[in-house]
């Protein structure tokens, strides 16, 4: 971890938070852990395929990715190739309170919509407690992260700007 952490430049507790599923991680960055672990990109990502329909029906909903220690997120898309948002639904399990959440930066725009539960957002530096309806809606380029310190599962919709999905090629079909 210590040898991943002085190549890609990312601290030793980010990684392991990482790891166990406690924190997200921007898209640059996992493409220069994928380089250093000279894996594609598409080895940290399950997708659905592409499909022709635009309507998705709940019992279709796909898993994307499920990451252990904490986030389930399903897509809310049947097509995501040249769409600029990406749908999401994510549930967050509980997780440690004395476990520090890493706030990140990124390009782009989030908007995310609390179905259930109690989510923690952490906004530059400063914590919010968003509630069963309430939404947060920012540009991506400040400090940002969320957590879920209750005993209940947190599930929220999540929808993002750019479509980092389709554009960096993790977005693949059997006719591509």
């Amino acid at each position: 971890m210590k040898e991943l952490s002085e190549k890609s430049e990312l601290s030793v507790g980010f990684l392991s938070q990482l790891e166990r599923g406690l924190t997200t991680i921007a898209v640059d960055s996992l493409e220069k852990l994928a380089d250093i672990l000279e894996v594609h990109l598409t080895h940290f990502f399950d997708y659905p395929l592409k499909r022709n329909d635009m309507v998705l029906r709940s019992y279709e909903q796909e898993m994307m990715d499920s990451v252990e220690g904490g986030f389930i997120k399903y897509s809310l898309s049947t097509n995501l190739e040249n769409k600029q948002l990406v749908p999401r639904l994510i549930e967050i399990l509980p997780q440690k309170k004395d476990e520090e959440i890493l706030s990140y930066k990124h390009e782009g725009e989030e908007f995310i919509y609390v179905l259930e539960g109690i989510l923690t957002v952490y906004i530059n530096g400063k914590r919010h407690e968003v509630y069963p309806g309430d939404s947060v809606h920012m540009d991506s380029n400040i400090d940002h992260n969320w957590a879920n310190y209750t005993n209940k599962k947190v599930k929220l919709i999540a929808v993002n700007t750019p479509n980092y999905i389709y554009n960096s090629g993790l977005y693949t079909t059997d006719d591509d």
